[in-house]
This record gives C-alpha cells, structure tokens and sequence, in this order.
C-alpha cells in the first residue's frame, strides 16, 4: 500500500529566539526537519509531503525538490495543518503524520505504525511519562481500548493523573483521514482544530485504535527551545557513539565524540576524545584517531593512523598511512598506501604516491606525486598564479631539499634532485641535481647594528 508522510512544519517557534524556522535548527548535523523526512523516506513506496507555514521559502529552499509541499497560512491547529496536505495524498494510501520539531524517530517506530494500519485501524504512537505535564492524555475503557485523547487544557483531575501520553505521531488510512478532518470542531480552550478528535470519530465509527509505542520516549520528544535541543542532540550523540562501540570501535570517552552525519567502522579501530565526524565518514579496521581531530566526508583504509589536532575534508587515505599531528587534508587529497604526512602540512587536490611523505612544514596543492618520494620540510607547490591553478608532477623517488619552492606548472621526473633552499621553474630530468638558490657571500668586518640609545 501507497505511504504518505505529512510532516508538519509550519510553526515559527519563537522560544527559538531565531530569524531562522525552528526545523530548520541543526542536531546531528543536519535541520530537525531533514532527520525527519531522512527516518520516513528509510521506508518503502514514501511520498513526503511537508505542510509548511512560517518561514515556507526558507523551508523549501533547504528541503529542495524531493518533497511536496502545504502550505498553513493560518496557524488553526494540527487538524488545520493536516487539512492542508490532503489534496496531495494519494487514493487509499496510509498517511503517517509527523512532526517537523520531533527529530529523533527512527525508522523502525514508524514501520511500527504502518504495521499496525489496515483500512479498518489506525495507530497512535504512545509513551508513559512519569511527568506527562503538557502532554494529551489517552483515555482508554475498562477493557483498555482507546474511547479518545484529551488535551492538557481541556482534561480533568481523573484525566491528569493519566501517565499514557499521546505523541502526536499518527497513522491513518487516506479514506478515513479524507472522511473524518472536515468534521473537526475548533469547540475547545484553543479555539484550534485538534487532530486528536479524530480519535472520538475513529470509536464513533467502530475503527480499531492501536498504539505501538516507541523503544525510547526520546523518540517523540519535541524541540521548542535551544536547551531542549542541546538535550536531544546528546541523547543522539550518544546513540551514534553506542552504534560505533557494537560495530567494532573502542572510544577513549563516549561522551566525548561528535558525530554530525555516517560513519561507518571496521573492527578495532580506535578513537580518542573530541574527534568530530560530518558527512559520510568510512573508517577501515585497526585505525587509530588521535584526539581533537575534524574528519569530513573522508575515508581512512585499514591500519592507518590519524594524529591529534588533524584535519581531514573530502579526501581520502589509503592503508598503513599516518597522517599527523597538526595536519591539513584538504579536497582532493588521496594519499596511497604506506604515505606519510606529518605535522603542519597542508595537502589539497593533490595525490600522494605509495611511501611518499611530507613529514612537517608543506604545501601541497595540485600536484601528483609518484611512489617513494620525499618532500622536505618549508617545500611549497606555487600552484596559483592569481587568476589560474597550475599543477606540479612528481615522479617516483623524488627527493625535494627542504625550504624549496615548486612553481607550477612542472615536472620532476623519476630520481629528480632539489636542493635545499631551491626556487625551481623548469623541467627537471630524471636524476638530476637542480639547483636555483643566489650566490652565498660573506662579507667580513660587517658591524652589527646597535641599538641607539634615548
């Protein structure tokens, strides 16, 4: 059967104190609202509809393409919201309506809810809360099925004492959701179109209630605040963390790891404290991660090892590398197998060959450099000429004297030689010495400068 998702994310949430609409606010790296429509479009046959309201072209701008949008020029409440998607949703379809600011469901609670579902049922997701202050109650009969859900405001002292909350996430089959929304009355505190009454309609009409529940209340815990997002975002961190230690990573400090998009691990890789993980991030096993490191849509191959304080962006390494302390992969960097980059070295669009190393004080930028090479420390690639990027090529064994400068475009060939301190501009042949430095002179008798006094 046909899956419609009605995400509602229309509301400006001002205890944000933002320009900026509240699912749009990031945890784990990416908006509330993309954590969304991510768990919901895990499942099969999904069409995502987002009922869009304050902030509606921040919204669509951020979301793209690959989503269908409402729009709620009225804030009249969650059956007002709902109201607005159904011209979108498809024939006989399940609608499973979520919310925008609920960032951490994951797909195996909603699958939950659709197995729950057929033309004769639907599903309310629910919790117990030892506190349920705020939250709609489930009021149930004496034989436990559900007669309706009653709102904070509109419940009485029997109906407070209530700790089975009502989620707000819902699952209903289209023909019933298309029959029951245009009944709803704004006949209560709020003066608002409660989706909840349909639940009074769905026992009106002899529809079977369920009510899966989630494996953690943190699943359908809200955001309307900055505390309450910083909240989430550790639950989050330390549900990553947990995945990383099952799938074969040790962590010097779980509570100490950020991970703000995938990462995938081998076995016994190793990571110490600080390492902050976005993108799509693919570890081999036996790694080490030294800490404070900053690793973006990269992947790390087996036994290598990263050193603290390293930067490594959209690149990647390759087995038995160390790359490290202090340095700098930047785009475009991929280093071979047994390569070496050492501290203060900056690597950008450029390919370092099997057993190549930079161990301290390089740039490198577009360049290709062969197997077993050795550039020295203060070597820089001048690649960039103001208006146009040039690139440097290397052969295998090169050895490149410390403090030169490579002005690009230019070739080394296979054994080439570059003295220390060496400015080179031309092709230099395959085992040959170059040299390009001035004239050394020492002038005797030279007066040091003395200070002059006041």
């Amino acid at each position: 059967m046909k899956i419609d998702v009605v995400i509602l994310a229309a509301g400006q949430g001002s205890r944000m104190r933002s320009s900026k609409p509240k699912v749009l606010h990031s945890i784990g790296g990416k908006s509330m609202l993309q954590q969304v429509v991510d768990a919901a479009s895990a499942l099969q046959d999904v069409d995502i509809h987002i009922v869009v309201g304050h902030g509606a072209d921040q919204v669509r701008e951020a979301m793209g393409e690959g989503c269908h949008y409402a729009e709620q020029k009225e804030q009249l409440g969650t059956g007002h919201a709902v109201a607005q998607a159904l011209p979108l949703l498809s024939e006989g379809s399940k609608t499973l309506i979520l919310y925008g600011d609920v960032p951490l469901t994951k797909t195996e609670t909603l699958q939950a809810m659709l197995d729950a579902v057929d033309e004769q049922s639907m599903a309310v997701l629910t919790t117990q809360l030892d506190d349920a202050t705020g939250y709609g109650r489930i009021v149930r009969d004496q034989a436990g099925a559900v007669l309706s859900i009653v709102e904070q405001k509109d419940a009485n002292a029997e109906q407070l004492a209530i700790n089975e909350i009502n989620t707000g996430i819902m699952c209903i089959p289209q023909a019933q959701l298309s029959r029951w929304l245009p009944q709803l009355s704004n006949d209560n505190a709020q003066n608002e179109y409660y989706l909840t009454d349909v639940i009074a309609l769905a026992v009106a009409d002899g529809v079977a209630i369920n009510t899966p529940q989630p494996g953690s209340s943190h699943e359908v815990q809200g955001v309307n605040n900055r505390e309450q997002l910083a909240e989430l975002e550790r639950v989050l961190q330390a549900w990553n963390a947990s995945r990383l230690m099952t799938n074969g990573a040790t962590l010097a400090d779980p509570a100490r790891i950020d991970i703000r998009g995938d990462v995938d691990v081998g076995q016994d890789v190793f990571i110490d404290i600080n390492t902050v993980f976005s993108g799509k991030v693919t570890i081999g096993s036996n790694v080490r991660i030294g800490p404070n490191c900053v690793i973006t849509n990269a992947s790390i191959a087996d036994n290598s090892e990263i050193f603290a304080n390293s930067v490594i962006e959209d690149a990647s390494v390759g087995q038995h590398c160390n790359v490290g302390p202090y340095a700098r992969l930047r785009p475009g960097a991929v280093l071979a197998d047994k390569a070496r980059v050492g501290n203060f070295v900056e690597v950008k669009n450029s390919s370092i060959g099997e057993g190549s190393k930079a161990n301290h004080l390089a740039y490198i930028g577009d360049a290709d450099i062969g197997a077993g090479s050795n550039i020295g420390a203060g070597t820089i690639t001048c690649n960039y000429d103001g208006a146009n990027k040039f690139k440097t090529t290397m052969g295998d064994n090169v050895f490149i004297g410390s403090n030169s400068t490579l002005v690009a475009p230019l070739e080394i060939e296979d054994g080439g030689f570059v003295g220390a301190g060496s400015t080179i501009t031309t092709k230099v042949p395959s085992d040959t010495l170059a040299v390009g430095r001035g004239k050394q002179r020492n002038i005797s008798g030279w007066q040091k400068p003395v200070k002059k006094k006041d």
